[in-house]
C-alpha cells in the first residue's frame, strides 16, 4: 500500500511523524511525504527545531487516487498551516470522498475541521480542539485512540505523543483491512 503523510513545510511534531512512518514501513507499506512546498520539511520537538525531512511530492503533484491511505501528523503549527492551504484541504477531503482510511493525531484534526469531514464522526484529538470538532459536527471524546468507521471510510485518531503505540497499532490494522477489502 502507498500511504501519504501530509505535512506543512514546518511545524510538524517530529515524533508524531517518525513513529507512524516507521509503523507504515514495518507493516511493509510505502510511505510518501507530501507537502505544500517542495524541498524539506522542518520538524519540531515541541517548540524547538528538530530534524528536516525531504518532500517526495507536493499537493500540486499528488492526488488521493495515488494513495491507499493518509496519515496526518500533529504539532500545533503544522495543521494550522495546512488548513489555510486550499489544495491541502482538498487533498484531505479527497480521501474521505473516496472512502479511503485516514489517521490523525494531536492537533491534526484541525485540518479535518477545515475539510468539513467530521459531521457525525466520533474522534479524539489534543483537548484544545474539542470545541472546534464539536462545532464541525464531530463527537469529541477523551480516549487514547478512536476508530470511527461509519460506512464513509475509516478515521483513526489519537490525542498526543503518549498515545503513539496505540495509534500506530490501530491505524496500521485499519489500513491493512482496507487494503484487503480493495484487493
Amino acid at each position: 500500500m502507498r500511504i501519504a503523510f501530509l505535512m506543512a513545510p514546518e511545524g510538524v511534531e517530529q515524533v508524531e511523524f517518525t513513529k507512524p512512518w516507521q509503523a507504515v514501513t514495518d507493516a511493509g507499506d510505502s510511505p510518501e511525504l507530501v507537502s505544500t512546498k517542495p524541498g524539506k520539511i522542518q520538524a519540531f520537538h515541541h517548540l524547538d527545531k528538530a530534524d528536516t525531512f525531504p518532500v517526495d511530492r507536493t499537493v500540486d503533484e499528488a492526488s488521493p487516487d495515488d494513495y491507499d491511505a493518509l496519515v496526518l501528523p500533529g504539532g500545533v503549527a503544522n495543521p494550522d498551516a495546512l488548513r489555510m492551504d486550499e489544495k491541502a484541504v482538498a487533498f484531505v477531503r479527497g480521501f474521505f470522498e473516496a472512502g479511503k482510511p485516514v489517521a490523525a493525531i494531536c492537533h491534526a484534526p484541525w485540518t479535518l475541521v477545515e475539510a468539513d469531514v467530521l459531521r457525525g464522526r466520533r474522534l479524539t484529538s489534543w483537548p484544545s480542539l474539542r470545541t472546534d470538532i464539536r462545532n464541525a459536527g464531530g463527537e469529541w471524546v477523551d480516549e487514547e485512540v478512536v476508530v470511527s468507521d461509519d460506512g464513509r471510510g475509516t478515521l483513526v485518531t489519537s490525542r498526543k505523543p503518549d498515545d503513539l503505540p496505540a495509534f500506530c497499532s490501530a491505524f496500521t490494522e485499519e489500513f491493512r483491512k482496507a487494503g484487503a477489502r480493495a484487493a
